[in-house]
């Protein structure tokens, strides 16, 4: 082997060598190291930036509590720790922000949208007005599965599902193809409940503020969770009446309030309801539009699992009583969608024809 001595070679090898040697160095390392991390990359991207909370529901409701303690938690856990500010459109049960965030929406990361739990099956339902393919968004996690509860106010005269044959109940709803307006006409479709839908409320807050008021009787899906940050009050001291929950599990808080699976009288009833439950199997899900690049969908899916974890957040989400204590990962999600979408011809058929769509 040869032995190179600097200090026998010409003054002007020597030279040479003693330039090239931080080059050496620099490449030495870079051979060592490999390119930049993607998680430079992804903090280059986010540093300075502000990311849009799309809200597809009103302000005020158990969505947007959420959606802004998530704003606020959230920078932290992203590379780079970017602004993060709720913005909310509300308008055809979460559809307007789903179509505007997956069409329109830059496709950088700068935009997560936080739709209704309907929002990903709309299409599957042969709803014209969901311009989007649930499962090409690329869903980023879910803070808890939710309970809906067929809620009504103290003073009326029901108190059974069965008592609504006798009398008719008024439920408020955003839009015929809400998250309310679906449960509703699924708890008349297996139950036998007699409801008239009334739409127009854009949220579940202005529902409930008319069912105060005594302008409808109640609200076909208060989420559970959102009834307790909103109105902690009502259930201890029974200003409401809860008929029926529905849920991919019943919820034990209220364990004594009838579950609608174990109603159904039939296989085919079941069958339908557990595919109903879908939606609250994902929860309040958050998801950004296709094109997104693979590494900043993996770190928005980590920075969101670390805000669910978050001490702060936990601390502040069970001060509020937001239920957001058994979250759920972006393929967690993406799994239970896929598989809705791969039911059986004759359970979706039979929800598209109660909600008024064309069978195949």
């Amino acid at each position: 082997m040869t032995n190179l001595n600097l200090h026998r070679q010409p003054l002007n090898v020597r030279r040479l060598c003693r330039s090239l040697a931080p080059a050496a160095l620099a490449a030495g390392l870079m051979i060592f190291s490999g390119s930049p991390s993607r998680a430079d990359s992804v903090s280059d991207f986010y540093k300075g930036k502000t990311v849009t909370l799309l809200v597809s529901s009103a302000a005020g409701g158990g969505y947007d509590a959420l959606a802004r303690l998530i704003s606020r938690i959230m920078p932290k856990h992203i590379p780079g720790n970017p602004t993060v500010i709720v913005k909310n459109m509300p308008g055809a049960g979460g559809i307007v922000a789903t179509n505007y965030g997956y069409r329109i929406a830059p496709k950088d990361g700068t935009t997560i949208i936080a739709p209704q739990n309907n929002v990903p099956f709309e299409p599957l339902y042969g709803t014209k007005e969901a311009k989007y393919d649930a499962n090409k968004i690329q869903w980023i996690g879910s803070p808890a599965p939710e309970t809906a509860v067929l809620t009504i106010w103290h003073t009326s005269p029901v108190n059974t599902i069965a008592d609504t044959h006798k009398h008719q109940l008024r439920m408020g709803s955003s839009g015929e193809n809400s998250t309310p307006s679906f449960y509703g006409k699924v708890f008349m479709e297996t139950l036998g409940a007699n409801m008239q839908i009334i739409v127009g409320y854009p949220g579940q807050n202005d529902a409930l503020l008319a069912m105060e008021r005594g302008e409808i009787d109640g609200y076909p899906s208060a989420f559970y969770n959102s009834l307790m940050a909103t109105r902690p009050t009502w259930i201890p001291e029974k200003k409401v009446k809860m008929l029926v929950q529905i849920g991919a599990e019943k919820e034990k808080a209220i364990d004594y309030v009838p579950f609608a699976r174990d109603l159904a009288k039939n296989d085919a009833d079941r069958e339908l309801i557990d595919q109903a439950a879908a939606p609250l199997a994902v929860g309040r899900p958050y998801g950004l539009p296709p094109g997104v690049p693979a590494d900043r969908v993996a770190a928005l899916r980590k920075a969101f699992m670390d805000t669910m974890h978050d001490p702060q957040f936990q601390e502040e989400q069970a001060k509020i009583k937001l239920g957001a204590d058994n979250p759920k990962t972006g393929e967690e999600i993406q799994q239970i969608i896929a598989k809705s979408y791969q039911r059986s011809e004759s359970v979706i058929n039979r929800i598209k024809g109660m909600l008024g769509q064309k069978k195949k």
